[in-house]
C-alpha cells in the first residue's frame, strides 16, 4: 500500500521540460513531502527538553506542521522547518531557542 502511495504522488508531479511548459503564474510544482523548503532556514529552533512539558502548543501554532508527536513529545522536522520561530514565541514555558544555522 505504501509502494502505491509513492507511486501515485510520483505520477501526480508537474514535469517541466521546455519552456513553454511553464505556467503563467507562480505554483506549487507538487507535494510539499517533496518541496524539502528546511533548506531557506537561517535560525532554527531547538527545544530544551528538560523544561518542555508537552503542551503541544508549538505543534498547534506551527504554520508549516513542521512539529510533529513522537512518543507524546514534540520533534521539529528539520527537513520542512523554515525557521519563522512562531513556535519558540508561542511557547507558555520559553523552551524553544532559535539559534543561527551551523551553531
Amino acid at each position: 500500500m505504501q509502494k502505491d502511495k509513492k507511486k501515485m504522488r510520483e505520477s501526480e508531479l508537474i514535469i517541466i521540460e521546455k519552456e513553454s511548459d511553464m505556467p503563467p503564474m507562480a505554483m506549487s510544482l507538487g507535494y510539499m513531502t517533496y518541496n524539502k523548503t528546511g533548506s531557506w532556514r537561517n535560525i532554527k529552533p531547538i527545544i530544551n527538553y528538560d523544561i518542555c512539558i508537552d503542551c503541544m502548543i508549538c505543534w498547534k501554532f506551527c504554520p508549516d506542521a513542521c512539529v510533529l508527536i513522537e512518543n507524546g513529545r514534540p520533534l521539529i522536522d528539520y527537513d520542512f522547518c523554515k525557521g519563522c520561530g512562531i513556535c519558540a514565541e508561542e511557547c507558555p514555558k520559553d523552551c524553544i531557542e532559535m539559534v543561527e544555522e551551523g551553531k
